[in-house]
């Protein structure tokens, strides 16, 4: 059977796939008999040309993302191993969509896993996916772990910058697959289109082909699924904002390489959305499209995020009944010395969010940011009120500030110890009973060696009682 979609990567829904039911007696049938299926069918397979990425996973589904080196017919097939049931499904690569396919691997359970292979192109890839446990009792908890990082920087040969001091530390990425997380959130900067990319879309794809297929890449694509936001690099030009001519094109693209559960809304564009994991709701913020130039007079109407995206966030903060709502950005929100790109320089719909959040009582917000090539925690005081907390994690592999206390010298935000200019990624965990959570901010280094952790409780993510 062959499905294909006119959407921008090719969708597979395995609304009317082949499938097949096998009766099995014992727990022990059914894991021999994945054993069997993926042996088979990795029995074949030559040269790497499939690239394999996991997207996001729900309750019943997980997205696979599959770029090939040319346009081909993608075999897939799954067993779900919790009933035993072979899905397979066909589909075409195209040229018009860079070779990539976007594939929803149906049937699962909850909390059960199913065994994937995919062939085309000469080559097998073969490995399993997980859908979200879904927790129904209000004292069942499970331990959630985020990765978190930004800044990606992989020098080209035309690159203006030297490969051996820009780029570099790819290690990381192995690193941050050895801590397992439940999910990994890139926060903008997720690679740098160069001056020579910015008004052809043709070498802004191959620039994310390129990235994508990186060796150093491989093994943390499939070690848990990707969520994405962008930042001005991997959106257009430097700092860019809502002028950038090319934005729809970009848009597109981000769309075809990342497999989030939504981007923006039907009447609003963007990347903006929202994903679920555990008891944690991320709400994926979109800097850049609705964005007032940087430069422009600090006054009313000046946006970083625009309107139709801040009505969105509110409604959905408010909605959310997550123990932590970890809000990501691309910029920095709430650091009051950064000179550069940051929230602080939007100053009225900065303290307009600020206010929101004090009147509406939104509990357990928390924010995780990129950018600024060092890692910090700021905790930002409010008289009557819980302390904001911004963690932001940065770079994975560009150049790291030489210097940060430089830049963060008068900024009494900082928490102390966790100012840090090397090449790092974050994580954040969620432990505990789901009546007494806490959560871990840890921040480590690209050999995955840890530089500092600060812990905090739920319930300081709270409201004073009245």
């Amino acid at each position: 059977m062959r499905l294909t979609e006119s959407l921008t990567p090719a969708i597979v829904i395995c609304w009317g796939c082949r499938h097949n039911r096998a009766p099995f007696r014992s727990n022990f049938n059914l894991q021999a008999r994945v054993a069997l299926f993926l042996l088979a069918l990795c029995a074949t397979g030559a040269d790497a040309r499939l690239v394999v990425m996991h997207g996001y996973a729900d309750y019943t589904s997980a997205l696979v993302w599959v770029q090939a080196d040319a346009p081909v017919p993608i075999r897939i097939r799954w067993l779900t191993e919790h009933d035993g049931i072979e899905h397979e499904t066909i589909v075409d690569a195209r040229a018009a969509d860079d070779d990539v396919v976007l594939a929803r691997l149906t049937g699962l359970a909850p909390g059960a896993r199913a065994a994937y292979t995919i062939e085309g192109d000469g080559d097998v890839k073969s490995g399993t996916v997980r859908a979200q446990p879904y927790e129904t009792a209000q004292d069942e908890a499970r331990d959630v772990t985020i990765a978190i990082g930004s800044c990606f920087f992989l020098a080209a040969a035309e690159a203006p910058w030297n490969a051996s001091t820009y780029g570099g530390g790819y290690e990381i990425f192995d690193a941050i697959a050895d801590k397992a997380p439940d999910v990994m959130l890139w926060l903008g900067d997720n690679l740098y289109f160069q001056t020579l990319d910015e008004f052809d879309p043709v070498s802004m794809a191959a620039r994310y082909r390129r990235q994508r297929a990186h060796p150093a890449l491989a093994r943390l694509l499939v070690a848990a699924p990707q969520l994405a936001i962008w930042d001005d690099h991997d959106y257009g030009p430097n700092d860019a904002d809502m002028s950038y001519g090319l934005k729809g094109e970009s848009l597109a693209l981000f769309r075809r390489y990342w497999a989030n559960p939504s981007y923006g809304l039907p009447d609003a564009a963007g990347i903006f959305g929202r994903a679920r994991i555990g008891d944690v709701d991320l709400f994926l913020l979109d800097d850049r499209w609705y964005r007032s130039a940087n430069k422009l007079i600090d006054e009313p109407g000046k946006t970083m995020f625009g309107l139709q995206q801040l009505a969105w966030l509110r409604n959905a903060l408010v909605y959310s009944r997550a123990t932590l709502k970890l809000v990501a950005s691309g910029s920095q929100l709430w650091n009051r010395a950064n000179r550069f790109e940051g929230l602080n320089h939007y100053s009225h719909e900065q303290k307009a969010l600020a206010d929101w959040l004090l009147a509406q009582r939104v509990e357990g917000v928390m924010f995780a940011t990129g950018d600024r090539h060092f890692t910090e925690l700021l905790r930002i005081a409010r008289p009557g009120a819980y302390p904001l907390y911004e963690f932001t994690s940065s770079p994975l592999t560009s150049r790291p500030w030489a210097n940060p206390d430089a830049a963060e010298r008068d900024n009494q935000d900082v928490v102390p110890g966790t100012l840090v200019g090397k090449r790092q990624f974050g994580l954040i965990r969620v432990t505990g009973p789901a009546k007494a959570r806490r959560i871990a901010l840890e921040s480590y280094d690209q050999k995955g060696e840890l530089l500092w952790r600060h812990e905090l409780r739920a319930q300081d993510l709270r409201f004073p009682r009245r």
